[in-house]
């Protein structure tokens, strides 16, 4: 995998080192899995794009991400997506399905195209990642067996939250309905 050159990161980006590295492994990840999934040229600008925006706020303080977050009840530590994609959105990117994957990159979406899900699959199973030792597995099937893979990084996400006793949202749960009753056809 090529990782992605940190001056790709937009302006506006508030990353520590740590985090650059993540996002550049991101972007790596979802460049190789494009390379075997998407025909062309012009999708694979998208999920690239939609990796380099996902954290570029990740690190930035949550008071300053307050005015871009436009979900109530959202917990400060997820104001991230939404502040990232309402910035992105603010210096020019107008590619919907970018910005949404951006939007709910931890929560998930039952509206997402194939680069919101894509996103959420490569920051769950990014290399440098330790959380789950089927990560590198699960990777590695991804750009074959798209759905099934999608469902069972999603069942690993939710049962965490469960085990947890964290709250589930609903934008989670309408996610994995989506999933369960075959919502996810990717071509």
């Amino acid at each position: 995998m090529t990782p992605v050159r940190i001056l790709d990161l937009p302006s506006w980006a508030v990353v520590s080192p740590q985090r650059a590295v993540h996002i550049a492994s991101v972007a790596a990840l979802m460049q190789s899995w494009a390379a075997a999934r998407v025909p062309n040229t012009h999708e694979s600008a998208r999920w690239h794009r939609a990796a380099v925006l996902h954290d570029a706020l990740r690190d930035a303080e949550p008071e300053a991400l307050r005015p871009q977050v436009d979900v109530p009840d959202l917990p400060p530590t997820l104001w991230h997506g939404p502040a990232a994609a309402a910035v992105a959105a603010g210096h020019g990117e107008t590619d919907r399905g970018v910005l949404e994957a951006v939007r709910w990159h931890s929560v998930g979406s039952a509206g997402w195209d194939d680069v919101g899900k894509a996103l959420y699959l490569a920051d769950y199973l990014e290399p440098g990642r330790t959380h789950d030792p089927e990560r590198h597995a699960l990777a590695a099937r991804m750009p074959h067996e798209f759905d099934a893979v999608l469902t069972e990084v999603a069942a690993r996400r939710i049962g965490w939250l469960l085990r947890t006793r964290r709250a589930i949202r609903r934008e989670t749960w309408e996610f994995w309905n989506g999933l369960a009753a075959g919502g996810s056809r990717s071509p």
